[in-house]
């Protein structure tokens, strides 16, 4: 029996909604990519929830997107943040 369809749940149950938090929010698109590519080199997988809000807005940057991280990577996260000043 096959079992290339199998998903790992110990490799999944990390990202699901209940277990991130939010690192931060903003309307600029800029300081979510510098945080993005920031977390990106230290390993810490992120995620942008929001982005496609700009169709119901219009494309005017008015609904803030957020950026999430796993609850474990939260704390080094906000850490990374911090020392490169993109901290709220």
């Amino acid at each position: 029996m096959c079992n290339c369809h199998a998903i790992d749940i110990g490799a999944t149950a990390a990202y699901r909604p209940g277990n991130m938090k939010e690192l931060f929010r903003t309307t600029d698109p800029l300081r979510i990519a510098r945080a993005l590519d920031l977390l990106e080199e230290q390993g810490i997988p992120a995620f942008q929830f929001d982005q496609h809000m700009s169709v119901l807005e219009g494309s005017i940057g008015i609904l803030p997107r957020r950026l999430m991280v796993a609850d474990r990577d939260h704390f080094m996260a906000a850490a990374v943040l911090r020392d490169a000043g993109l901290d709220e």
